[in-house]
């Protein structure tokens, strides 16, 4: 019998601390199952198997990325937003490594219920911000595929201890995002000139 009060949320909240204190890789159903007090196959009643488990907890960081950055870049715009959520995406890494593990398995994310919709909620926020830039269509999804591959090279490096000058990671991390800032700054000045002169053209 399932024990009293667990459901598929309070399984994937369990896989979540373990994932974030040991890993993502060292999640298994046993480890979980000894986490909460029941038999493997119980958790079968709640989720299909260890795969659909990863993919309920890569939902469930991308869900919680999205309120983070959400919340990082309410009010801000332009540059300010841009440093925010770069801010919180390096803090929700290093907070919850394991989830935050999950979340980048995107085409596993579409198979989990809300997964997509989740993922979709992170682009969401990121393309919010490019727009302060002048950026929009395939030009924003480019830009926030080159933001998203420099932030997670950045949090991948520092989660292993990549960084081993005497140097200081925060000012690294602070001149990174200076950088995608100014490139992003430079995409978008023609574009916002292309239609300067095509008011003046008519």
């Amino acid at each position: 019998m399932p024990r009293a009060g667990l459901d598929a949320a309070a399984v994937v909240e369990a896989a979540a601390r373990l994932a974030d204190a040991k890993g993502l890789e060292s999640l298994t159903l046993a480890r979980l199952a000894s986490a909460l007090g029941v038999r493997a196959p119980s958790l079968y009643a709640h989720v299909n198997g260890l795969e659909d488990l990863r993919r309920r907890l890569g939902a469930r960081g991308a869900r919680e990325l999205a309120d983070e950055l959400g919340r990082a870049a309410a009010g801000r715009a332009g540059s300010e937003a841009l440093s925010a959520i770069a801010e919180a995406y390096r803090e929700y890494a290093k907070t919850h490594p394991g989830t935050y593990a999950a979340t980048q398995r995107a085409r596993d994310l579409s198979a989990s219920p809300g997964g997509a919709e989740a993922a979709a909620a992170v682009v969401d926020v990121v393309l919010a911000v490019l727009r302060g830039y002048g950026l929009d269509g395939a030009d924003a999804l480019h830009a926030t595929r080159a933001i998203r591959s420099a932030l997670h090279g950045f949090v991948l490096l520092e989660s292993v201890g990549g960084f081993a000058l005497e140097l200081s990671v925060d000012d690294s991390f602070a001149r990174l995002v200076a950088m995608l800032d100014a490139d992003l700054r430079a995409e978008a000045r023609p574009r916002s000139s292309n239609r300067q002169t095509r008011r003046y053209r008519r």
